[in-house]
């Protein structure tokens, strides 16, 4: 139910063509009681530039002759259709409106003027786009010395203010990353975890050089970024409006289609390709220099040990970084810390961070488990038991 919530939500409407038409009219004007009829005008459930209707409701309205309410009814249902392409707009104006009266008055009420913000968040406030709690969020971690560095940089200021338990979470991976792959690793190979020993150090050194990303790319954010160039491509203007988690929480006066969250996985994963590759590309070099060095010291070591295959290792594990750890972190940011476990201890941060430390904890550990899964049923890495069958079933054909 929560992934489904992040991809659509409910929306109430009433039919507005040719409504008035078919419901008698109230004229108080009549002076003959036997001939009163009544008018009902149901007003369309869209906001337009200066009123915002949050329900449906009846507005009872008394009018002249019969003429002049046929007319008026007739412009009524061309202004309903006209405004129907338009009440998107509206309401995204609205609550820009709303979002930069708030963000005003937290700067008056922090008595700092808006030439004082960076300039991107300045332009955003400007634009309506960032509500008051995402401004004063922004004031609290300013008065720590290193928050206050981070937010200098661009990617690390657009996460914090969407979490500001982001840099938490980015120690917890990073320092329990080595411990959980490693056990992971020892888990599936048992009693041949040192005869294979250059493969888990391979494993554990991509895995570390991603963890970092795999926090990064796929955490929310409090988009900052200023509107893409007139003149850049279709595809361009689709993705610089994507989200950067597909199932991140919008902000007030901003809302994505059930495509642009698609569009996220799709550039998240491209991107994790990306590191994936490069990180394995690292890993795999970095081992087969551990593998050389052994054989030159150790002779009876070079029939044993073999060298990692680099390229096809780092395809393989890019594809799985782009696929696997691309959807499990997208849903653990977007679902289960930011529409589960933040709304329920939000209050709370101490018990939030030790429940995002376990979750995360667990997550790291069931990658591993399926990274060592996936290698061996694509080929790339063999179990050593089956490695050392081959030569006795060659033996005895």
């Amino acid at each position: 139910m929560s992934i489904a919530t992040c991809f659509f939500s409910p929306s109430l409407s009433l039919p507005n063509n040719n409504i008035n038409n078919s419901i008698p009219k109230l004229n108080l004007h009549r002076p003959s009681p036997l001939l009163l009829r009544h008018h009902l005008r149901f007003p369309s459930t869209g906001i337009t530039s200066t009123t915002k209707l949050t329900s449906p409701f009846l507005v009872f309205s008394s009018g002249g002759d019969d003429n002049n309410n046929i007319n008026n009814n007739n412009n009524n249902n061309n202004n309903n259709n006209n405004n129907n392409g338009g009440n998107r707009e509206g309401e995204g104006e609205n609550a820009g409106d709303k979002n930069r009266e708030g963000a005003m008055m937290v700067l008056a009420e922090a008595k700092r003027s808006l030439e004082s913000l960076p300039k991107d968040l300045a332009a955003a406030i400007q634009d309506g786009r960032i509500p008051r709690a995402v401004l004063t969020r922004y004031f609290e971690l300013e008065k720590s010395g290193l928050f206050r560095w981070l937010m200098q940089f661009g990617g690390f200021k657009e996460r914090l203010l969407a979490d500001d338990l982001f840099l938490a979470k980015v120690f917890f991976e990073c320092g329990v990353g080595i411990f959980t792959k490693t056990a992971a690793e020892y888990d599936r190979r048992r009693e041949n975890f040192f005869k294979e020993l250059e493969i888990v150090f391979a494993d554990v050194v991509m895995a570390i050089i991603a963890d970092f990303m795999l926090v990064y790319l796929p955490a929310p954010t409090v988009s900052l970024r200023s509107s893409v160039a007139a003149s850049a491509g279709s595809i361009t203007k689709f993705f610089h409006n994507c989200p950067d988690n597909a199932f991140q929480v919008a902000l007030a006066g901003t809302s994505y289609s059930f495509l642009q969250r698609l569009g996220a996985v799709v550039r998240n994963g491209t991107k994790l390709f990306a590191v994936g590759t490069a990180s394995s590309l690292v890993g795999t070099a970095v081992t087969n220099a551990v593998i050389n060095a052994r054989k030159a010291v150790d002779k009876n070591a070079a029939a044993e040990v073999e060298n990692v295959p680099i390229f096809s290792t780092s395809a393989a594990y890019g594809v799985y970084m782009a696929v696997s750890s691309n959807l499990r972190y997208q849903l653990l940011a977007g679902v289960i810390e930011q529409r589960i476990l933040e709304p329920l201890l939000h209050q709370h941060k101490l018990i939030l961070s030790a429940v995002c430390f376990a979750v995360r904890t667990g997550n790291t550990y069931l990658g591993s488990l399926l990274w060592v899964d996936y290698a061996r049923l694509i080929g790339l890495q063999k179990a050593h038991d089956e490695e050392k069958a081959l030569p006795a079933v060659n033996d005895e054909l």
